[in-house]
């Protein structure tokens, strides 16, 4: 396949896995891991079960593993991310200001 089947193949396969796992990541990262979980699964579905994948673009062993390795590395990617021991607490972080004696919020 070529580069310009790999980025389409990465793109669908990365979308429809976003969907999959409930994920929200964006286009460009969606596409990217849908790439490496396209080669994820091509390796490993040849590895462990001697299938040929990733042979073409229309053949329905390529599209399955596409979209199985990047489900993996969606749920593996949602697992990572969600162990930064940040919370999103409403009125917290960085942004928000202390209010002084009379209510107002002081500019610092």
């Amino acid at each position: 396949m070529g580069v310009v089947a790999w980025i389409v193949l990465g793109a669908v396969a990365g979308l429809i896995a976003e969907n999959l796992t409930g994920k929200k990541a964006g286009l460009l990262l969606a596409t990217v891991i849908g790439i490496v979980g396209a080669l994820l699964g091509g390796f490993l579905g040849k590895e462990l079960f001697g299938v040929k994948t990733l042979d073409t673009f229309f053949d329905l062993s390529t599209w399955v593993t596409a979209i199985i390795g990047a489900v993996v590395l969606f749920l593996l990617f949602g697992a990572v991310r969600g162990r930064g021991g940040r919370t999103r607490r409403s009125g917290g972080g960085w942004r928000s200001r202390s209010r002084t004696a009379s209510g107002r919020r002081s500019r610092w």
